[in-house]
């Protein structure tokens, strides 16, 4: 009874099988893809933000300990002038990147709460994005 049962199995896996192992061998017959009769007019993917990005998130005020830290950070970089506030905006990001990812970089992948904040300073715009604490960082994609 097993040996019919183990005889059954294998001759329904060799059926199975016979059409793959076929297109394997020399000269058997593969079907070939066939063309698709509509042409795809979405543009191509793009993996980075072109330029800057406008405001998404809900205005609000720049906390004064976060202004100070990104003053400083211009000051660091040196630039000059009093930087003018552009836009200031609450937003969750959907990873530690705080939406400004760095090829190569590996970040939390959980959202965080934070601000964007765009100035101006010395005839430049800078995107400066804050996570939970109020330390900047410089977006310059």
């Amino acid at each position: 009874m097993r040996r019919q049962l183990l005889a059954a199995t294998l001759a329904v896996a060799a059926l199975a099988l016979a059409p793959t192992l076929a297109a394997c061998t020399p000269g058997g017959s593969m079907s070939e893809p066939t063309p698709s009769a509509s042409s795809s007019t979405r543009p191509p993917f793009q993996t980075a933000t072109p330029g800057p990005v406008a405001p998404t998130g809900t205005p609000t005020d720049v906390p004064q300990a976060r202004w100070d830290a990104l003053v400083a950070d211009l000051s660091a970089r040196g630039v000059t002038s009093t930087p003018t506030l552009v836009s200031a905006e609450a937003v969750t990001f959907s990873d530690g990147s705080l939406g400004c990812a760095s090829p190569g970089q590996s970040y939390t992948q959980a959202l965080v709460d934070g601000m964007r904040v765009v100035v101006t300073a010395d005839d430049q715009t800078y995107d400066y994005r804050f996570g939970s604490d109020d330390t900047p960082k410089l977006c310059t994609r």
